[in-house]
């Protein structure tokens, strides 16, 4: 007799209260076209369809069979939405529990703090099982979808691991990074220090995203937020080579040019005071509490010393000798 004869028969017998036969066939591995078997199963679908669905993914099992299985059981409607995989070894019992219990498989997506936009995006497009629904959609498209219409992408996604069930949207994955900036933004502005020269809870957002670009190790992170407070105090240009470089776009080759900031524009923090009109990256948690409240410093520039590391200094003269030791190999 053939399996699925021989298996229909202990599903009848099971159904009928033959216990014994039950036990053997559920515990019995389920017969695989595979070594491992997978299935995203949508919010709404009926029990009937997910034990045909299941079949049609590489369960060599009739699928009347799988669904009177899990009808008998009585857990069929507690069967949950999400992405599941089973190998060789799974039992007709072990695939219901795993659905009832929504053990699903999850894939991951890594955003990096200093990212910016266009990098989510590419990420994104590039990640394992999730589905392109933005691939086709504009930023501001984007946007509007998430309910925030007319507000600029950049820096409002929070840079963290993401795990998501395969086959979900790219979009489901956004509006959790989105809802975690949204989340962390409104904790660190909550936290800023009583004197700061920053407007607005946006301000704060540019200005960290500035800090996450800025800063070469986490030790220096607060005195750099600290120059960049103390220049906006005093109404002095920023003077930041990662917002000339932010603006410069596709244009910008890897060499940031003296021309480059010379020329006008609005994320020329050279030749425009104040914050530029977007952040620049996604900045983390660590730049975002820096932002709006720095070190205690005087200091007003720093230069990198090669190693990651900054000099800070409080005037000009001072910076200068900085610049020749630290970039120029000058006493």
């Amino acid at each position: 007799m053939k399996l699925w004869r021989v298996v229909a028969v202990v599903v009848v017998l099971a159904v009928a209260g033959a216990a014994g036969a039950a036990a053997w066939w559920l515990h019995r591995p389920l017969p695989l076209s595979a070594d491992s078997v997978e299935l995203a199963v949508e919010q709404g679908t009926p029990p009937r369809a997910i034990a045909e669905a299941w079949v049609q993914a590489g369960v060599k099992t009739p699928p009347f069979v799988l669904y009177e299985w899990f009808r008998w059981s009585g857990q069929a409607r507690k069967i949950r939405a999400g992405s599941y995989e089973i190998d060789r070894n799974t039992t007709p019992m072990q695939l219901l529990n795993k659905m009832v219990r929504g053990d699903e498989t999850l894939a991951f997506v890594r955003i990096i703090d200093g990212w910016t936009f266009r990098q989510v995006r590419a990420e994104l497009a590039h990640a394992d099982s999730l589905k392109p629904t933005t691939a086709a959609m504009s930023d501001r498209d984007i946007m509007a979808a998430l309910g925030e219409p007319g507000l600029p992408p950049e820096g409002r996604f929070y840079p963290d691991t993401y795990a998501y069930s395969k086959g979900v949207s790219d979009l489901a994955v956004l509006k959790r990074a989105h809802r975690a900036m949204k989340k962390r933004l409104d904790e660190a502005w909550a936290q800023r220090a009583a004197d700061t020269p920053l407007k607005s809870i946006d301000d704060a957002l540019t200005l960290a995203s500035i800090v996450e670009k800025e800063t070469g190790t986490p030790a220096d992170r607060g005195k750099v937020a600290g120059v960049f407070v103390n220049r906006l105090r005093i109404g002095m240009p920023l003077q930041t080579d990662p917002t000339v470089i932010y603006g410069l776009g596709d244009q910008f080759d890897g060499n940031l040019r003296k021309r480059d900031l010379t020329t006008d524009g609005p994320y020329n923090t050279y030749t425009r005071a104040g914050l530029p009109p977007t952040p620049i990256s996604m900045p983390g948690k660590a730049s975002l509490l820096a932002a709006v409240k720095p070190d205690p410093t005087k200091a007003l520039y720093f230069v990198s010393r090669g190693d990651g590391s900054s000099e800070f200094s409080d005037n000009l003269s001072a910076h200068n000798k900085a610049v020749n030791q630290y970039q120029r190999g000058k006493p």
